[in-house]
Parts: C-alpha cells; structure tokens; sequence
C-alpha cells in the first residue's frame, strides 16, 4: 500500500522530531507527499527533515511537559486543516510511554482512511496497523519499523543516520578548533549542573579549545554562568542563533558536550560526536545519539534508573555524580582522538 499523500505525526519537541527524520525519508521514498504533524516546539526541526513537503502544527493536550487545556475551537481547527489536506494515510508516532490513539481518533473524524501506530492498548477500529512496540528498541529503530510494517523502507543508498535539510548557516564563532557545551536542558535532570559545566568550560580552555556554550534565550542565566567570565576563547552565544543556525555551529564543531536533551540529536544530525552526559531517566538503549561517535557518561544500571523524573528528588543526583569535570573534558580529548583516527583510515 502506497498512498500518494501521507502523513507523519511526532508531537513532541525538537529531538524527538529529529528521531523520527530517517522515518521521513522512508515515507517520502515511496509517496507523492509528506505532511508533517508537530507541536509549536517541534516546527523547527521539522522544517529540517529531508522529505518534508509541509508541516500541520497542533498542541495536544495530551502529549508535552506543560499541555495546553482542551480547547475545542483549538482541535476543530486542527480537525479542518486535516480534512482541507487530502491525507490518504497517516502514521502516529509516540515513544513507549504515549498513546497515539487520541490522534487516531481526531485523524479519524477528519477522514482520514488509513492509519499504523505502535500501540499496546486496543485500538478498536482506530488503527488500521498496530505494531507491538519492543522495549529495547531506539526510538529510530522504533519509528523505522512502524512505517516498514506499513510498506516504506529506506533506499538502498541511504544510510538511515540522521540528517538536515541543507543548506545549513556555516556561523563559526572562532577561526580556531572548538568544542560546543550546551549545559540545559527542558527537563532539570537531563541537564548538567551550571557548576560543574562552568568547570568544564575552564578544563576545555586549558586543553587548549575555544569553547562555544550554547542554550536558548531563556538559558542565558545558565549559560552567563557557566561560560564565566569574558574572555577571548569562550562565547556565550545562547539565543544567537536559530535552530538551523545551532545546526551550522555544531557542525563545525570538534565536540558537543550535553545532557539528554535535543541538541545531542541535533549534533548526530550532522555528524558531530557527542559527549552525552545521560541521566538514565530514560533508557539510553532509546534516547542515545544515533550513529555518530559518543561517549555516554552516566550510571545508567543504578538502581533508579527509569525513573522519568523531572527533576531529581536525591541531593546531587547519583547518577551524574561520579560524571566530574575532569571526567567530561577527558571524554572530550578521547572522542576527538578517536574520530580523527577514523576519519584519517
């Protein structure tokens, strides 16, 4: 089954929507057109998908750390701009913990006549295909194999990696070899401590790298703080950029170091190894850095692991704690080493 105007829907924010790219790419290799589903967070990289011909935005009051309320004006608007759109297919892409069936629903009364999601719950007759989810899938893996089971495979040539529309803003903030440090994160216990990232700062100049910290607009408390003081080798430049702009920068980049967040998605998209500081809120096994070089830092067999909290509720959060500065600026030296040695054979 091969419909000429498919949809894919990822509500989340900006890495998951960027997991879900070699999905697209899928999709758009055996579809006339790709209409992409995302939230107002998420609009961003979407725009960034190879494969996307347009893009639906809809905030669901059931998906995203502050949901809106139920605004039924909200979702019959959403429910028009659907049926308006002549989708002939669609797949609902969720992480283990969502349900895609309350937008099966809404792509249901739109019209919409096919529809495959991985699911554990009944569907009734709101799922066309429902795949039994594996629990020890990447959440790449995951998307790549709903759309296989729905008819649309990767071309032989593509890689299945992840990757950005181009071109991207070639913005270098030094002349010299850099490493970006983007300490934040939407979620408190994906991120790294501004302390302690502030010393990281300070190892990597030592080392000899100009150091690029990044965040958004309203992270420049953290990231004032944790470039510290002004000086010639280290940039603040939180808020600087848009996110394809972010893109140009990691991607001229030796390094990124982060914690869990969607900047690390962002530097796999364009090739840049990555020094994950990864809290195991959330398995690793899903949520690492896809196909790029990676140090993953963190405990991620402690005893708390999964525990998907916010913000962690033990003093000094356990499964960063053995993750010091030194440790971080070590990973950054051995990465970099190791990707040149790649490179060079």
């Amino acid at each position: 089954m091969k419909p000429a105007h498919v949809l894919i829907a990822r509500l989340d924010n900006t890495g998951d929507v960027l997991l879900a790219g070699p999905a697209v790419r899928a999709v758009a290799a055996g579809a006339r057109r790709v209409t992409f589903v995302s939230s107002t967070g998420g609009r961003e990289a979407a725009a960034l998908l190879p494969g996307v011909d347009d893009i639906l935005e809809f905030d669901a009051p059931w998906v995203g750390f502050r949901p809106p309320a139920v605004e039924p004006a909200a979702i019959d608007g959403f429910e028009r701009a659907l049926s308006r759109a002549g989708i002939d297919a669609a797949f609902v892409l969720t992480s283990s913990h969502q349900s895609p069936l309350p937008l099966a629903l809404l792509l249901r009364v739109a019209g919409v006549a096919w529809i495959g999601a991985s699911s554990v719950d009944y569907p009734g007759s709101l799922l066309d295909l429902r795949r039994t989810p594996i629990a020890s899938e990447h959440e790449v893996e995951r998307s790549l194999a709903l759309v296989a089971a729905g008819g649309y495979r990767l071309p032989s040539d593509d890689d299945g990696a992840l990757a950005l529309r181009g071109p991207l803003p070639m913005w270098r903030p030094f002349e010299r070899p850099y490493v970006v440090v983007h300490p934040g994160a939407s979620i408190p216990a994906r991120g790294y401590d501004a302390d302690r990232a502030a010393a990281v700062v300070d190892l990597l100049v030592d080392d000899g790298w100009c150091v690029a910290v990044t965040g958004g607009c309203d992270e420049r408390s953290l990231t004032g703080t944790v470039a510290g003081v002004p000086r010639p080798n280290v940039r603040d430049i939180a808020g600087d950029t848009d996110l394809s702009g972010l893109a140009g920068v990691m991607a001229g980049a030796a390094a990124v170091v982060c914690g869990n967040t969607g900047p690390a998605h962002l530097a796999a998209a364009v090739g840049t190894p990555v020094v994950s500081i990864f809290a195991p809120v959330v398995p690793a096994g899903r949520w690492r850095p896809w196909r790029v070089p990676t140090v993953l830092l963190g405990a991620q067999d402690i005893e708390c692991a999964g525990c998907r909290a916010r913000t962690c509720p033990v003093p000094m959060q356990p499964c960063l704690a053995a993750v010091t500065p030194a440790v971080v600026a070590n990973a950054v030296g051995a990465l970099v080493s190791r990707s040149e040695e790649v490179r060079a054979s």
